[in-house]
C-alpha cells in the first residue's frame, strides 16, 4: 500500500499559507534586480580611499604653503587646526560622493533604490577600512607613548623610592618634559658640601629627600635630621641647615604645584581637541554616507531593452 503524505493542518492554523501574485520567473528577477554586486561595492570603495588620499595630500600641501618660519604671516595653530578639519569633511564627502556614484553605476541596476543602497556600502566598506588603518597607527603610538611614560615613572619611582605617590607622580602626562623635581635640590646640596666625604653627601641628600617626599605627619622629625645631616656635611649651624631644609622643602612644593597645574592644563587642551576632532569626525561621516547614498541613487543606469517585431505576412491563396 503506497504511503500518501499527511496534507492535512491542524485545527489551530488558521493561517493561510504562503502565497505570491508574482510568477517564479517575475520572483527571480526580482532577487537579481535587488542583489548586491560586491564587485561594484568594492570597486567604488577603492575610489573613495584613493580620492580621500589624493584630497587629503591635496590639503597638506595647501596647508603647508601657508607656513612661512622667516615671515608674521603664517596662520595661528588654532586656524590651522580649524582649517584642517573643515578640509577634512569637504574631503570626505567628496571621496564618499565619487566611490558611491561608481559602486551605484557599476552595480548594472536600473532600480535607483538598489543604487543607493550600493553607493552606501561603498562608503561602509571604505570608512572600515579607514578606521582600521587609524586605529593601527594610533594604537602604534598610544603604545609608544605608554612605554614612554612607564619608563619615567619607574624612574621617578626609583629616585623617589616608591614609598609615598607625590604630585609629581600623579600629574603624568607632563612627566616625559618635566624635570624631576628633587634634582636641583639634590645638586645644590651635593655641591654645597665641599670637600667633604662622598658618605656625608649621600647621607644629607638621602635625610634631605625623605624630607621632602616623607610622610606628612613625620614630616618635621624628618627635617629635623636632614638639618642635622646637611650641618654635618656643610659643617654650618644647625640653624643655618634648618633654614636651607625650609628652602628646599618649599622649592620643592612649588615645583610639584606647578608640575600639576600644567598637568591639567594639557589634559584640559588634549580633551578639547579630542572633543573637537570627534565631532569633525562625525559631522564627516554622517555627510559621507548621504552623499554616498544620493550618489548611488543617481547613478541608476537605463535597461537596455532588445526587442524582436514579428513581421505581418499577408498570406496569399491561389486559386
Amino acid at each position: 500500500m503506497a504511503l500518501s503524505p499527511d496534507t492535512t493542518r491542524p485545527a489551530y492554523d488558521r493561517d493561510l499559507p504562503t502565497t505570491s501574485l508574482a510568477t517564479p520567473a517575475e520572483d527571480m528577477r526580482t532577487m537579481a534586480l535587488h542583489s548586491v554586486s560586491w564587485g561594484a561595492v568594492i570597486a567604488g570603495a577603492v575610489i573613495a580611499l584613493v580620492a580621500q588620499v589624493i584630497l587629503n595630500m591635496v590639503g597638506l600641501g595647501i596647508g603647508l604653503s601657508t607656513v612661512d618660519p622667516a615671515g608674521n604671516g603664517t596662520p595661528t595653530a588654532g586656524s590651522l587646526s580649524s582649517g584642517a578639519g573643515i578640509w577634512f569633511v569637504i574631503s570626505g564627502i567628496l571621496a564618499a560622493t565619487a566611490g558611491g556614484w561608481l559602486a551605484g553605476r557599476l552595480s548594472g541596476k536600473p532600480a535607483n533604490t538598489t543604487t543607493a543602497y550600493h553607493g552606501l556600502l561603498a562608503w561602509a566598506v571604505s570608512t572600515l577600512v579607514v578606521v582600521y588603518l587609524l586605529s593601527s597607527a594610533v594604537g602604534g603610538i598610544v603604545s609608544g607613548a605608554s612605554s614612554a611614560v612607564s619608563s619615567t615613572l619607574g624612574g621617578a619611582g626609583n629616585l623617589i623610592g616608591g614609598s609615598v605617590k607625590t604630585a609629581a607622580q600623579a600629574a603624568g602626562p607632563s612627566l616625559p618634559g618635566m624635570d624631576n623635581p628633587f634634582s636641583n635640590i639634590e645638586s645644590k646640596v651635593r655641591n654645597g658640601t665641599g670637600n667633604d666625604p662622598e658618605a656625608l653627601k649621600n647621607a644629607a641628600v638621602s635625610a634631605m629627600r625623605a624630607a621632602v617626599t616623607g610622610d606628612a605627619t613625620q614630616q618635621k622629625d624628618a627635617q629635623e635630621k636632614a638639618a642635622q645631616a646637611l650641618a654635618k656635611a656643610q659643617n654650618i649651624p644647625v640653624e643655618q641647615a634648618r633654614t636651607q631644609v625650609a628652602d628646599y622643602t618649599k622649592q620643592f612644593n612649588d615645583t610639584v604645584a606647578k608640575t600639576k597645574e600644567q598637568a591639567k592644563q594639557a589634559a584640559d587642551t588634549a580633551a578639547r581637541v579630542g572633543s573637537q576632532s570627534a565631532l569633525y569626525g562625525a559631522l564627516a561621516l554622517i555627510l559621507g554616507a548621504l552623499s554616498a547614498f544620493f550618489a548611488g541613487r543617481g547613478a541608476a543606469v537605463d535597461p537596455v531593452l532588445t526587442r524582436t517585431a514579428v513581421d505581418a505576412t499577408t498570406t496569399q491563396r491561389r486559386v
